[in-house]
């Protein structure tokens, strides 16, 4: 087991990799730009190394400096969090040459599955299933057309190197096709300096649906059930919940069976999420894998009685996960509380927190880095806390959430607060019948009842 731990990373999911670091014995070391002087995952990690200015490229992003760090403090092993250098291939390599152990998986498996057109065509060879679509990047518009008219419009097109809703484009009819192909592979050049793009079948009104995994370096691949994200705003998520409220045991057990394929295909080790989109019939397809920890895991573990962060670092340091099936009981919602003003088309509020009233009471979680004083600074990713609650049902996980949700008091800036109070309330989300379109098209948000 490693003594020493770098997070190269900041905010709530440094701290929380901290917590879990301390509780196995293991010292940590936190790495913060000027801007997160006064983070939390500064003041509790037992050691902290400043590596650069606000800006991302200049320090969380930055290598060399978080190398230099981990080689004065003699740390052992760096891990990543999410976001940042979690998923770059390059990052886990140059780590391996300077003997520290990445904790997460190895640069050949984060390339099989970065790249989507990739890890569609392994999907495919290891019999799990996937939307209709071109096999690979797809290199002329002629040879898009003739693709979109086998399978069908409407049709979606995507940058393979893309993620975060850039780079993609949906065509109805032939007539646009042309149009939105050069348009996309413009915009994946520009976003991700690669303008490789493919296509797929559109699947109308779906749900997303992701399965964790967690793998090892003795072959083992388990997973811990499903997670219900479809409940997104310009395609990124707003609230997750485990389990989904429309998964059967059926599909439950052919969807983490086909994830535990999908990890064994690249021989996977540590924490990866397997994302599925869904249709109206609970016909599932491969969508992308996620080979790193998610923002929402802590729903999983809550349903799961697990610790993910500690399953990566044993992973990492040559242990066995748990190989028994992991029962899973009751349900948990997690809701991101974003410093955004959802009143002004959730424009960003960064700022001084005057007031922080944190909700308590059973089974309620808050992982944030923030706290009365804390100063959000706006270079950033506006999400300041995480709110999570379980219970025995889904109905009392709600009516959880809404106490809790009423009790978390936020000063000073705006927040998404006030937009999960209402969606508790929403009779959609009550009854669980929405998808991936549903906070654009359907739910209506009234800035008169704050």
């Amino acid at each position: 087991m490693f003594n020493k731990i770098l997070i190269a990373n900041r905010g709530e999911i440094a701290l929380r990799i901290i917590r879990t670091c301390k509780e196995m014995g293991i010292k940590t070391v936190a790495v913060y730009s000027t801007a997160d002087k006064h983070s939390l995952h500064v003041k509790f990690a037992d050691e902290a190394v400043c590596i650069g200015p606000p800006a991302s490229k200049d320090s969380y992003l930055k290598i060399p400096s978080i190398l230099a760090a981990a080689e004065i403090t003699n740390s052992e092993a760096i891990h990543p969090g999410y976001g940042f250098l979690a998923e770059n291939a390059e990052f886990s390599r140059i780590c391996a040459e300077h003997d520290l152990k990445f904790i997460g998986p190895l640069p050949e498996m984060i390339n099989t599955m970065g790249d989507k057109a990739t890890a569609k065509a392994t999907m495919i060879k290891n019999n799990v299933p996937v939307v209709p679509g071109s096999g690979g990047v797809v290199a002329t518009v002629e040879e898009g057309e003739k693709i979109a008219k086998e399978i069908g419009y409407p049709v979606i097109i995507k940058a393979t190197a893309g993620g975060g809703g850039r780079g993609m484009r949906m065509v109805h009819e032939h007539e646009s096709f042309r149009n939105a192909y050069k348009t996309c592979r413009n915009e994946a050049q520009t976003c991700f300096g690669n303008d490789g793009v493919y296509i797929e079948k559109y699947i109308i009104n779906p749900r997303h649906i992701e399965i964790q995994i967690l793998g090892d370096q003795h072959g083992n691949v388990v997973h811990l059930g499903e997670r219900e994200c479809s409940l997104q705003r310009r395609h990124q998520k707003i609230l997750e919940e485990a389990p989904s409220p429309v998964m059967t045991p059926e599909v439950r057990e052919k969807m983490g069976q086909a994830a535990v394929n999908a990890g064994k295909a690249i021989n996977y080790e540590g924490a990866g999420t397997v994302e599925f989109i869904v249709d109206k019939d609970l016909k599932f397809y491969f969508m992308e894998m996620n080979t790193r920890i998610q923002v929402e895991h802590p729903v999983t573990e809550e349903i799961a009685f697990c610790d993910l962060v500690r399953e990566q670092i044993i992973a990492a340091s040559g242990g066995k996960i748990k190989t028994t099936s992991y029962k899973l009981r009751g349900h948990a919602i997690e809701c991101r509380i974003n410093a955004e003003d959802p009143t002004h088309n959730f424009r960003p509020s960064a700022g001084l927190i005057t007031s922080f009233n944190i909700p308590g009471g059973r089974s309620v979680r808050v992982d944030t880095h923030a706290y009365a004083g804390y100063s959000i600074p706006p270079n950033y990713d506006s999400m300041i806390a995480k709110l999570i609650v379980s219970a025995p049902t889904r109905d009392e996980a709600i009516k959880k959430m809404r106490r809790a949700l009423e009790e978390f008091v936020i000063e000073g800036v705006k927040t998404t607060i006030p937009y999960h109070q209402q969606l508790m309330d929403d009779p959609g989300f009550q009854k669980g019948e929405f998808n991936t379109q549903y906070l654009e098209n359907s739910f209506k948000f009234n800035p008169d009842l704050i």
